[in-house]
Formats: structure tokens, C-alpha cells, sequence
């Protein structure tokens, strides 16, 4: 029994690593976003990470991470910088209709409403960006432009992220005032436990885009290149059935 229970592929050991894994992202994507420039770069360094964790394809988290930082840096930035000016506009302009129009009624109701509008549109991109940044290839307009498709495209999905995240931040801030150690373990994990738990939704949302290979071609190709050699022509001993494959596909060349 305790054989099994200090088995590292043990289910509870395995969630307690991930655990770790969390607080250990934490500690990079805050050091390489402090600063602030460079939070799109960090961020998208952690999807490609938690990405890759959903998928049980992570090879190290530093290593993961600090590659995706310096290989998507300078679209990263060439992104987050005007997102950033864009979203401290939108909060000015707000806070302005509602200071400068406070005696308005209906203006200042339309222009705040209009203003809460684009933050929804730009919180959904922000959702959206990153993770796409670190798993396709594309230029900044395609990969903005598609950030904001998907996530109307995919509004269920878009959605059920954000309510997640509200929640795990709920529980937070109410645990802080019954069950401290929760809310303090829940900051030592910090927006890598709400990327995770974005990137289990995400990842089903990417697949369908990703290309798709014929594995039967594969299965179809590999034994007749091993009974060929160099030249072209066929190994001594193959079998009948592989010199007819070997025609087959020279039929199909022509």
C-alpha cells in the first residue's frame, strides 16, 4: 500500500507536481513581467507552457519557458504595448464619462455603456492572443485578427474561461477572510493556475485547427523503404507483395 502511495505516478503525486509546476511558472512569468513591457512576451511564454502541460508534452518548465520568452518577444511586445495604452484609455475614458457627465443621464449611460463594450472586446482578445501567439505561427494582424474571431466564434468557451477565472478569484478574496492558507497557497500559484485552467478549454478549441496527418500513408510507405536500397531497386528476398506495392505507387506517380 505504501509501495504504491510513494509512486510517482501515483494520481495525488502527480497533482501535487503539478502544483508545483504552477508555483514555479508563477516565479518566472512575475520576474520577466516586472518590466511591464514585457508581460506580453512572459505571458505567452506561460501559455506555452500550460498548453503543453494540458497535453502532458512538457519537457522541464524553465526550459519550456525561456524558449517561448526569446523566440515570441518581438511579436509578443510589438502586441502588448499598444494593448496596454489601448486598455489604459479605455479605463481613462470610463472614469472620465462618469466624473465629466455625472449630471448627464443618458450621454453619460451610452458612453460608459459603449466604453464597457470595448473592454469586454478587449479583455476576450487578451484571452485569446496569447496562447495563440505560442501555438501558431502567424504575423501580429493575423494573430490579433484571429484572437478576436475565436473568441466571438467560440463565445460558450470564451465565456465559461472568464466565469472560471472570476470564480477562482472569488474563492480567493472570501478564503482570505475564513481560510487564509488557501487564499496564500492560491497566490503562490498566481495567473498560471488561471491559464491552466484556460488552456484545458483552449487546447480543444486549437486542435481543430491544427493540420492533420494521414498516418495510413505512413503505415503504407515505411516497410516498402525498407526493402529498397539506395539505388532504387529492391532488396534480395523481398516479398511479392512489396514489389507489387512498389508498382502500385509508381502507377500513381505517373
Amino acid at each position: 500500500m505504501l509501495q504504491g502511495f510513494f509512486n510517482y505516478d501515483n494520481p495525488i503525486w502527480r497533482f501535487v507536481g503539478r502544483l508545483g509546476d504552477m508555483i514555479l511558472l508563477n516565479v518566472l512569468w512575475i520576474l520577466c513581467s516586472l518590466p511591464i513591457v514585457t508581460i506580453g512576451a512572459s505571458t505567452t511564454a506561460l501559455y506555452y507552457c500550460t498548453l503543453k502541460i494540458v497535453r502532458n508534452e512538457d519537457d522541464g518548465d524553465i526550459k519550456m519557458f525561456f524558449k517561448s520568452f526569446k523566440l515570441n518577444f518581438k511579436q509578443a511586445t510589438i502586441i502588448w504595448i499598444p494593448m496596454l495604452l489601448l486598455g489604459m484609455l479605455l479605463v481613462f475614458d470610463f472614469n472620465f464619462f462618469g466624473t465629466a457627465l455625472a449630471g448627464a443621464g443618458i450621454a453619460r449611460i451610452l458612453l460608459q455603456g459603449l466604453t464597457i463594450a470595448m473592454i469586454v472586446i478587449w479583455i476576450f482578445v487578451f484571452t485569446y492572443v496569447w496562447p495563440l501567439l505560442s501555438r501558431f505561427d502567424n504575423t501580429v494582424k493575423n494573430t490579433v485578427t484571429n484572437a478576436a474571431y475565436m473568441s466571438i466564434r467560440y463565445l460558450g468557451s470564451t465565456l465559461s474561461m472568464l466565469i472560471s477565472d472570476v470564480i477562482v478569484i472569488a474563492v480567493g478574496y472570501v478564503a482570505l477572510y475564513y481560510m487564509a492558507w488557501i487564499t496564500a497557497f492560491m497566490v503562490l500559484m498566481g495567473y498560471p493556475l488561471l491559464a491552466w485552467i484556460n488552456s484545458t478549454m483552449l487546447d480543444h478549441i486549437f486542435e481543430k485547427y491544427m493540420p492533420k496527418t494521414d498516418p495510413s500513408k505512413d503505415k503504407e510507405v515505411r516497410p516498402i523503404l525498407q526493402d529498397l536500397n539506395l539505388d532504387g531497386t529492391l532488396k534480395e528476398g523481398s516479398s511479392s507483395e512489396t514489389e507489387r506495392d512498389l508498382e502500385n505507387l509508381k502507377n500513381k506517380d505517373e
